[in-house]
């Protein structure tokens, strides 16, 4: 009969224990949606750490792709999910600090609805021009705008893009203004600056360097920290009197309320991924650069999403962009 008591008394304890002191994170598969199709630059950086993930976890790291919504639909899809830390979304520029300026109805919020995991990679954005352009430096081309104000046009990857953002910043910092021409995307500005169409574009890494290696363009400046492995010839922007840096970027999120104990768990996973040498290798063929180790940390992401979010904020504001 004590027994038996003694058990009664323990089963609450034991019923509402902590979900952490009852059963280790993770207890199943992790998913991780990519906002975007299958083949992008997004899901390639998913699968990438997903695969590195899943060993440190113990469960395997499963990919998702949700696209559509400029990445908005996918990432209401997480904000939306149980706070449990089993889903994820791979994180960027469009989704999480681009939106809220371009779109006055989001499903979401980007500062409240999402737990910073880790952050991961940064890719560089070029300031391109055609191989025969007589624009050598950044510098030729700050002059030329200087002498003709809003008549050099500059193609973007998109309106509300990372490239388009960096021109706003580029013009704002050096003082002059050009005339902005949004494409669907670098695959149809660059083409454009090789056809002599268009004098020189602001486009993604990725899209420029094999053409640039073919010789059909020139890459005025990256806007790296400093000189990338792959193209140690092209200077920064910073290197060219431009005080700055962007692109775009890939960080891990979670849905908001999980449990910080989950988080650690995934940020820890997150930054054995980031360590191993094949991943950087990898990055490094791709022109992207793996983040500080201070970024890494849920805190330190954070901490970089809010200003990212404020400098978004305030270029929007000085170029008139406006939410729709």
């Amino acid at each position: 009969m004590k027994a038996t008591r003694r058990a009664a008394l323990a089963a609450p304890a034991v019923l509402f224990a902590p979900r952490a002191a009852r059963a280790a994170f993770p207890e199943r598969p992790v998913r991780i949606v990519v906002p975007f199709a299958a083949g992008t630059s997004s899901d390639l950086q998913a699968r990438m750490i997903g695969e590195r993930m899943a060993p440190v976890l113990g469960q395997p790291v499963v990919v998702e792709n949700r696209a559509g919504a400029g990445g908005t639909l996918g990432a209401d899809v997480v904000a939306k999910s149980p706070p449990d830390g089993h889903t994820l979304l791979l994180g960027s520029n469009g989704p999480l600090t681009n939106a809220p300026v371009l779109q006055a109805r989001l499903a979401y919020d980007p500062a409240k609805d999402f737990a910073p995991v880790a952050m991961l990679s940064r890719s560089p954005l070029t300031l391109t021009v055609g191989a025969d352009s007589p624009w050598q430096t950044v510098a030729d081309v700050l002059a030329a705008a200087r002498a003709r104000p809003g008549t050099i046009a500059i193609g973007s990857s998109g309106q509300g893009s990372a490239t388009h953002f960096l021109i706003e910043q580029v013009m704002a910092a050096a003082g002059i203004q050009m005339n902005h021409v949004p494409y669907r995307g670098s695959s149809m500005s660059v083409p454009d600056v090789i056809a002599g169409n268009i004098p020189l574009v602001m486009a993604e890494i990725s899209t420029v360097l094999p053409i640039w290696r073919g010789g059909r363009v020139r890459i005025l400046a990256m806007s790296s920290a400093a000189r990338m492995p792959i193209a140690p010839e092209v200077a920064t922007l910073i290197e060219s009197g431009l005080n700055m840096t962007g692109g775009s970027w890939a960080g891990l999120v979670a849905a908001a309320g999980t449990p910080a104990s989950a988080v650690a768990a995934l940020a820890e996973a997150a930054r054995h991924g980031l360590a191993d040498p094949g991943y950087r290798a990898r990055q490094a063929e791709l022109g992207a650069e793996i983040v500080a180790a201070t970024e890494q940390t849920p805190e330190g992401f954070a901490a970089w999403l809010t200003q990212e979010r404020a400098a978004i904020k305030a270029t929007a504001e000085r170029a008139g962009i406006r939410p729709e």
